[in-house]
């Protein structure tokens, strides 16, 4: 069982976030699912992540292609495919226990200046954490990212 990492944005939006998780845990070898609930934000991320910033390159795919499963990242909104050891969960997305349990990690990307994103995640934050999976609570109010809590 892994943990799951919650990042309330609020300085940073969620392709600037995500680039850089993504980065480390495509640095360790890991495969990773990005989940959202709306095609349009996921066709919007799938183009800011293949043209910015220019000259990086973050390897991934849309989900309902030929080759999901063989993809390191990929965004969509269904199942994960691609034997992912991460989750990242955008738009509110959800995360069922078990298959918390199952991955390395979870990230929960939400916007703070949106108060039914902030209100979905708190909510997230108490039944994961009341199922026993741990969990952590970062911030960017300061101007970096910084661990606000910790649930273990």
């Amino acid at each position: 069982m892994g943990i799951v990492m919650f990042y309330h944005l609020t300085r940073s939006d969620v392709e600037q976030t995500a680039r850089v998780l993504l980065g480390r845990a495509l640095g360790q070898g890991w495969r990773i699912m990005i989940r959202g609930t709306d095609a349009a934000a996921l066709d919007r991320l799938d183009t800011r992540l293949w043209l910015h910033p220019e000259g990086s390159f973050l390897p991934h795919g849309r989900e309902g292609g030929p080759h999901d499963a063989r993809q390191p990242v990929l965004l969509g909104m269904g199942a994960v495919v691609n034997e992912a050891k991460a989750l990242m969960l955008i738009d509110s997305a959800e995360v069922s226990e078990a298959e918390a349990r199952a991955l390395d990690r979870v990230w929960i990307l939400f916007d703070g200046a949106n108060p039914d994103r902030l209100s979905h995640a708190r909510g997230q934050w108490k039944w994961l954490t009341d199922a026993g999976l741990p969990a952590q609570y970062w911030s960017e109010d300061s101007g970096k990212w910084e661990k606000k809590a910790e649930k273990t």
